[in-house]
């Protein structure tokens, strides 16, 4: 009876742990597991075991061995948000309305910088969970939740990943052809074959680094390439003589303010923001990770996101309004020398 006493209260409750730590004296005292008395031994609720020799080396295999500025995390992790989703960010507008669509991205956008930071927060900066092994997004489930949480949690990303990687594929396959002369619907050996080559000597060697931020580099071009496609859309969307056409502004936003399809906009804003499952990676590869590093990162990279996604949406959906595509591209002329540099812009 007293060895289990002892063990219960050397024993921290997961569940009713405190995570509010706004309090910096407290967090600094608690940054190392040296200072004051030993940290608590955490149980995960669902195993009643510590990890095991075998899980903390697997999970030591994704810590990165090179790291990358406050810059190149940044450009990083606009590059997982900033994608193909910004192409339906008009259609999202359409769906909910110009008003409306523009405040639930706003709100999107702070809720999406708010999860980013907590979820590094919890796992490396926590006073009871910081010299834990907890280095993925599947080792902070497993805490609470065990081997479902972790499996529960990978299940998702794969999903997340594998669909994103079929929208660019799709992309790819839409956009290059295209662009060298190969009409959509015909040619659909070129087509195929254009894609098969582009993935194997483009897309796979750069998901076969190891770190990353070696991927630093071609994010910033990648990003530099959404800056020129935003602008692109908004310098060529007719928007003055499709607003002029409706009654002007005024009578556009009384008339398509909010719509009855609200959550379908909010479905495609939540889905194009989504980037929760980059961000261990991500944090992991920032030099020097802090706190208030991790925040200017994430800040940097939601503002700039944010502020591309409501450029290109508003200026798209006022460009051609009720006749807005789910790939605002294909509102464009095909053959035209503005649809064929959006399209390359958009591969990138």
């Amino acid at each position: 009876m007293a060895m289990a006493e002892s063990e219960n209260a050397t024993t921290t409750n997961y569940h009713n742990m405190n995570f509010n730590y706004d309090n910096d004296d407290d967090y600094q005292q608690h940054q190392s597991p040296t200072n004051g008395a030993a940290a608590p031994t955490i149980r995960p609720s669902a195993l009643e075991t510590e990890p095991s020799t075998a899980t903390t080396k697997l999970s030591s295999l994704s810590l990165p061995k090179k790291k990358s500025s406050i810059l190149g995390a940044s450009s990083n992790l606009v590059n997982s948000i900033v994608g193909a989703g910004i192409i339906g960010i008009p259609y999202a507008l359409r769906m909910s309305g110009l008003f409306a669509g523009v405040i639930l991205l706003l709100l999107v956008a702070v809720l999406t910088d708010k999860s980013l930071r907590v979820l590094i927060e919890q796992a490396s900066f926590h006073p009871k969970l910081h010299h834990l092994p907890i280095h993925t997004f599947e080792d902070l489930a497993s805490y609470p939740f065990g081997k479902f949480g972790s499996g529960f949690v990978l299940f998702n990303m794969f999903i997340m990943a594998y669909g994103a990687m079929v929208a660019y594929l799709l992309i790819i396959k839409d956009t290059v052809p295209t662009v060298l002369g190969y009409d959509h619907g015909e040619n659909l050996l070129e087509r195929n074959l254009i894609l098969v080559v582009t993935s194997l000597f483009i897309m796979v060697p750069l998901s076969m680094q190891r770190d990353m931020a070696s991927l630093s580099c071609t994010s910033a071009m990648s990003v530099t390439a959404d800056v020129i496609l935003v602008v692109f859309v908004a310098a060529f969307s007719p928007v003055a003589e499709t607003v002029e056409e409706n009654g002007g502004f005024g009578e556009v936003l009384r008339q398509d303010g909010i719509n009855s399809t609200l959550f379908v906009g909010l479905g495609i804003l939540s889905t194009a923001m989504a980037c929760q499952h980059s961000a261990f990676i991500v944090a992991n590869s920032l030099e020097d990770k802090t706190r208030r590093r991790w925040s200017w990162v994430t800040k940097q990279s939601i503002g700039l996101s944010a502020v591309l996604c409501a450029i290109l949406g508003i200026s798209g959906y006022l460009g051609f309004l009720g006749e807005t595509q789910g790939d605002v591209l294909n509102n464009f002329p095909m053959g035209t020398v503005q649809a064929d540099g959006a399209r390359i812009l958009l591969a990138f």
